[in-house]
C-alpha cells in the first residue's frame, strides 16, 4: 500500500531531521557503525476510513492552472513502530527521548499522533546492543485531486508533505 510507505518515509525523514538516525530496517551487519541510537521504523496494522461522501471533499482552486479541481481524501489509522538500538543504555534512552519529542510534536500535519508507548529497555543478544521498542497509534490523512482536465485521478499524498 503506497500510503503506508509514505507514512514510514515521512516518519524516517522527521526522525533524521530531528537528530535521530532512522531507517526502514535495522542493518544487523553494520549494527555498531553509529555512535548514538539508531531507529528502525515500520508501519504496523492499519485500517482505512472514508472521508467526506465516498472520499469526496469538494473542490479547490488550483492557482497555477487557474482552474477548479475536485479534492478527495482518505484516512488511515494504524501503528508506527520504532525500534531504537544503541551500544550503551544511556544512548538508547537519549534516543528514546528525542524520538518521543519528534513523534508527538514534530510530524507533518497529515499524521495525527495518538498514544505513544515504549517497552522497557532490554539487551538484545543477537546484535549485542540495547533495544527499546515503541509504538505510536496515529491517524494519517491523505488527499488527492483530479488532473487539470478533471478526468484523471491523481495519487493520494500525505497531507502536509510536499508533492514530488
Amino acid at each position: 500500500m503506497r500510503e503506508l510507505a509514505q507514512v514510514r518515509r515521512t516518519v524516517i525523514n522527521a526522525l533524521n531531521d530531528g537528530g535521530v538516525t532512522a531507517m526502514e530496517a535495522f542493518p544487523a551487519d553494520r549494527a555498531k557503525r553509529w555512535p548514538e541510537a539508531v531507529a528502525a521504523v515500520a508501519v504496523g496494522a492499519a485500517e482505512g476510513k472514508a472521508m467526506g461522501f465516498c472520499n469526496y471533499l469538494g473542490e479547490v482552486y488550483d492557482q497555477e492552472a487557474g482552474t477548479m479541481r475536485e479534492l478527495y481524501g482518505k484516512q488511515l489509522e494504524g501503528d508506527i513502530t520504532v525500534e531504537l538500538r544503541a551500544e550503551r543504555a544511556a544512548d538508547c534512552e537519549a534516543g528514546t527521548e528525542k524520538a518521543a519529542d519528534i513523534l508527538l510534536g514534530k510530524l507533518p500535519s497529515g499524521i495525527r499522533p495518538g498514544e505513544l508507548r515504549w517497552e522497557a529497555l532490554s539487551w538484545e543478544k543477537t546484535t549485542g546492543m540495547f533495544l527499546r521498542r515503541g509504538s505510536l497509534r496515529c491517524q494519517a490523512v491523505f488527499t488527492a485531486q483530479t488532473d487539470e482536465e478533471g478526468e484523471t485521478f491523481l495519487d493520494f499524498i500525505l497531507k502536509g508533505v510536499m508533492r514530488p
